[in-house]
């Protein structure tokens, strides 16, 4: 007996898509938050964010 040629592709959760889309908007987040997306609490979330920026390698001032 014989394995097939291509393996079967594994299905990905609908749920998995969800989680990545949350992800990728929390990234966003920490990455581009500089005021302008969040208007009068950008100073508050701006602290909140700022050593997880640095982390990342972004420069926010």
């Amino acid at each position: 007996m014989t394995s097939p040629a291509h393996p079967l592709p594994t299905p990905i959760p609908k749920w998995a898509y969800a989680v990545a889309l949350v992800a990728l908007t929390v990234t966003w987040l920490v990455l581009q938050e500089n005021g302008i997306a969040l208007g009068h609490a950008a100073e508050t979330v701006h602290e909140f964010f700022h050593d997880g920026r640095h982390a990342l390698g972004v420069p926010c001032h």
